[in-house]
């Protein structure tokens, strides 16, 4: 029987849907009469939305405070409690701050991006993706190892499961050089891209913000938003409320085009999830094909306008 430890991760008083896919995963590696256990730092009242676990190492965090050197040293005590054979993180902003502290502190390894877990003779099979998604690495793990796991390779619908898991209180480990001092969001004054049905996305391919103007020509014909990879934002071209990925914002629209987007692992964690992709870019190899519906290999400056002109005549 194998036990996995899963690390519960929250933002603003809320448990994140990569928790509920990583306790989803937990469930399915471990096997039947295998145990999963949670590790929550957060608010009280949040346990019964871990169901899935079968126990929660649960530490009050009632201001939300975010202290990565903290939270590493907890998930290290925890690991030491509960001894896992896997421990469960996802590969986030957070996830990969606690991570390394919590690997480092317990003497383990870590393995980032990883995109699926498969039971193996003794451990588990792990494939991560690597070179921005152009290339996968397989690695056999038997040992403690702490997962950063990408969104995907579990099912939060399935971990989000109500219940009521046997619950342990501990004591969060404290931080020694680390003061939380608040959580500033983006401006809400913008548009929220999770709302939309059409989303066109625009990646390194856009070249420069003068370009940006004939896809929102063909955005107002869509009836659509546009949103960006994080290149275009870290490049002030755009606020960072229009940005897609780990760092920016999960989005479920109906249509998603993305333009000029290579699709690194960061941005396809944000939009995998639409109901259908449509991909333009002029490298063949480029990873946003993997997971699109449609794919064009096209120069997006020649490709936008003759676009436009056919759905504004339409």
């Amino acid at each position: 029987m194998s036990t996995a430890l899963v690390f519960v991760e929250t933002l603003d008083g809320k448990i994140a849907d990569i928790t509920y896919e990583l306790l989803d995963l937990a469930r399915r590696v471990t096997g039947d009469g295998g145990t999963v256990t949670a590790l929550a730092v957060m608010p009280a009242g949040l346990t019964s939305e871990l169901g899935a676990a079968d126990r929660v190492l649960w530490a009050d965090n009632p201001d939300n405070c975010y202290l990565p050197e903290s939270l590493g040293k907890t998930l290290a005590q925890a690991i030491d409690q509960v001894s896992p054979d896997l421990v469960l993180v996802g590969n986030t902003a957070v996830g990969m701050d606690v991570a390394t502290y919590a690997a480092s502190r317990a003497g383990c390894s870590t393995i980032a991006s990883v995109q699926k877990v498969e039971p193996a003779g003794q451990g588990w099979q792990v494939e991560s993706v690597i070179l921005g998604g152009k290339m996968v690495a397989t690695a056999e793990v038997t040992e403690l190892t702490i997962l950063q796991v990408l969104a995907g390779a579990g099912d939060a619908e399935r971990g989000h499961v109500q219940g009521n898991p046997t619950v342990e209180t501990i004591t969060a480990a404290e931080a020694a050089a680390t003061v939380y001092e608040g959580l500033a969001m983006p401006d809400s004054t913008d548009v929220d891209i999770t709302k939309q049905d059409i989303l066109v996305s625009i990646g390194r391919g856009i070249g420069d913000k003068d370009n940006i103007e004939v896809v929102e020509e063909l955005a107002e014909a869509l009836g659509a938003v546009v949103s960006a990879s994080r290149p275009v934002i870290d490049a002030g071209w755009l606020p960072k409320s229009r940005q897609v990925g780990k760092s920016g914002k999960k989005v479920k629209p109906k249509v998603y085009l993305a333009l000029g987007i290579s699709g690194a692992p960061e941005h396809l964690e944000g939009m995998r999830d639409a109901d259908c992709i449509i991909a333009v870019n002029t490298d063949p190899k480029a990873p946003i094909f993997d997971v699109a519906h449609y794919g064009i290999v096209e120069d997006i400056l020649e490709l936008v306008p003759a676009l436009t002109e056919k759905v504004k005549g339409a």
